[in-house]
């Protein structure tokens, strides 16, 4: 536009005007700094310019740091190439229509590349669709999203990813860094996920999330556990399940969750599939635990007569315990909200704790044993290379008395493996 108008207004054509510089589009995309100080050594500061402010802004977008500031002698770059670039239109309309067009296409190209670019919600939805189907359960799925659409699009979702600053980062975790110290962590990674992406993609050549922690002040690292009743409360609760108004399905849900010391998604999601009561076993398959390894539980006496009454609530396919909704199952707050209900202030898997704690007090239970019926992994890879037993039965004693215990029997000392 500016070549036409200074040509419209009598401009002259000087074809010597750029002397040898290369203006091909494919070299000035490659080497803009040759080009810049190849049209300053010629005389042309107006182009030198023009292109100096295009690759100053693409460079910033797509995280990098070239500077021009020696083009400007001393002076601002700014001021320098505003000044030059003023009078450019008519340096252009002197090119000849060759090497024109060439200069056009590379400003073009550097234009498109710009415009391409994604904002930040965009990308991180990118990120959100390509990973979920590796995260363990559609909950981790949603958390990567909602932390991000809560905690980081209302201040950089509209920003290009490119113009993404460790200022812009600092300025999404400072409110929350210490107040809510986990969940800053996780929106810290998730938005290194993402710039990690954009890197991938050729956006980007750094990751501002990583670069922001030494801004940031120091977290207390003090692990906040799951809340959970002493064992010898835990039979008292599950006699106030049993006399609550809860739906038949909620209470022997919440009770076979603390007889097998499983984790309530666990149970919510246990398939009738799954479950042998002639054997009195119960295999969850490997893709709906934890450490994705299969996990047989044995199972109790109580807890078989809790699965018969569950059977005699359907028809004996498909979900154990189904929600209100056909074919869904119970929902992850519905078990939690029934022990809260009852004036219980713990966690439904703060009940694994009573579990873990009872087996330490009142049994000399191997460790081994009571770690495999929480279905726990074993951290030493050498260790867990050997121990390839589920100590199945070793197990079904414990649990036996585990039961015992939780209706109210004495809880005796008991011997594993005599």
């Amino acid at each position: 536009a500016g070549r036409q108008q200074a040509e419209d207004s009598g401009g002259a054509a000087d074809g010597g005007a750029v002397g040898g510089v290369r203006l091909q589009a494919n070299h000035v995309a490659a080497r803009p700094t040759a080009v810049i100080h190849g049209l300053q050594e010629e005389g042309v500061p107006e182009l030198a310019a023009v292109l100096a402010i295009v690759c100053h802004a693409h460079g910033r977008r797509r995280g990098r740091t070239d500077s021009y500031d020696h083009l400007a002698h001393g002076r601002s770059f700014s001021h320098w190439a505003l000044q030059h670039a003023a009078v450019a239109p008519a340096k252009l309309a002197a090119l000849p229509d060759a090497e024109f067009a060439n200069f056009k296409d590379a400003l073009l190209k550097a234009k498109r590349e710009a415009e391409a670019v994604i904002t930040f919600e965009e990308a991180a939805r990118k990120v959100h669709e390509n990973h979920a189907p590796s995260w363990r359960n559609a909950k981790h799925a949603a958390q990567f999203i909602s932390t991000l659409e809560t905690y980081a699009f209302p201040r950089i979702g509209r920003h290009k990813v490119t113009d993404i600053t460790t200022a812009d980062v600092l300025a999404v975790l400072q409110p929350i860094w210490l107040e809510k110290a986990e969940t800053a962590r996780r929106v810290k990674q998730r938005i290194g996920m993402v710039m990690k992406w954009t890197v991938a993609k050729g956006w980007r050549q750094d990751n501002p999330a990583e670069a922001v922690s030494e801004a940031l002040p120091k977290q207390s690292r003090i692990a906040a556990h799951r809340k959970a009743l002493p064992y010898s409360e835990v039979a008292g609760c599950i006699e106030a399940i049993k006399a609550s108004g809860a739906s038949a399905a909620t209470k022997l849900a919440l009770e076979l969750t603390i007889l097998t010391a499983c984790r309530s998604g666990e149970v919510r999601l246990a398939d009738w599939s799954e479950i042998n009561l002639d054997k009195a076993e119960w295999t969850i398959p490997a893709e709906r635990m934890k450490a994705k390894r299969e996990h047989r539980i044995p199972l109790s006496g109580r807890a078989v007569e809790l699965l018969k009454e569950a059977k005699a609530l359907g028809d004996g396919t498909g979900l154990v315990f189904p929600g209100t909704k056909p074919g869904k199952p119970l929902s992850d707050m519905t078990l939690s909200k029934l022990v809260k209900e009852l004036g219980f202030d713990v966690d439904v898997h703060g009940f694994r704790t009573s579990f873990k704690t009872w087996a330490q007090e009142r049994t000399n239970t191997p460790r081994e044993v009571s770690e495999a019926a929480l279905a726990h992994a074993i951290k030493d890879k050498a260790e867990a290379a050997y121990a390839r037993s589920d100590l199945f039965e070793k197990r079904r004693k414990l649990m036996e008395s585990w039961a015992q215990c939780l209706s109210g029997g004495a809880a005796t000392l008991i011997r594993i493996g005599r």
